[in-house]
């Protein structure tokens, strides 16, 4: 079989997925269609698949490097905003909590996270409540919970420090949680 063979086989089998995967990282279509494309041109110019592990799982893999190569483009294309930007588009944290520290309202519980994560209204919800974060926000959020990247790795891909990027973590954390605390848990 050809690596023009193997290609087309791989789309018609995992192209479905790998375009949800990586629209859900990269939140747009035309990019998650491009970094698909790049994928299977990569899969198709490399030395071919080992068998070591799965077809999916190798073009996952090989997929996630180009989803972080993306971010990478996106970064060196737009300034990153400063922290005083940020905190103007953020939701204000004196809201969550009382003089002494505690909290204004306890967050209210969440149920078993797991079955909550396999539910479409609640992802449909968690990309709404993602989409009004701030880009940069957004962006940390996805590379640290999502991709799961160390914390030393964020700061080098978006060039910010070690404070910075636990600021805008936190500040995309709280605001996830008060979108969802509105949006989802408010209505269920």
């Amino acid at each position: 079989m050809t690596a023009a063979e193997n290609t087309h086989d791989w789309l018609a089998e995992h192209g479905d997925y790998l375009y949800r995967f990586a629209l859900a990282r990269l939140r747009d279509p035309h990019l998650a269609e491009d970094v698909v494309q790049e994928t299977m041109l990569a899969a198709m110019q490399g030395g071919g698949h080992s068998g070591k592990s799965s077809a999916r799982t190798w073009l996952t893999g090989i997929l996630k490097h180009k989803i972080i190569d993306q971010f990478r483009r996106q970064q060196r294309e737009t300034s990153l905003e400063t922290p005083d930007d940020i905190a103007d588009d953020a939701p204000g944290m004196d809201e969550f909590f009382l003089d002494d520290g505690h909290w204004n309202e306890p967050p209210q519980s969440w149920g078993d996270p797991g079955s909550l994560m396999q539910q479409d209204q609640f992802l449909q919800t968690l990309q709404d409540c993602m989409d009004k974060l701030p880009k940069k926000l957004a962006q940390i959020f996805l590379l640290r919970d999502v991709h799961e990247s160390d914390n030393e790795e964020i700061c080098k891909e978006l060039e910010i420090t070690a404070t910075n990027a636990w600021v805008m973590l936190y500040r995309a954390r709280m605001g996830l949680r008060k979108c969802l605390e509105l949006n989802w848990m408010g209505g269920h």
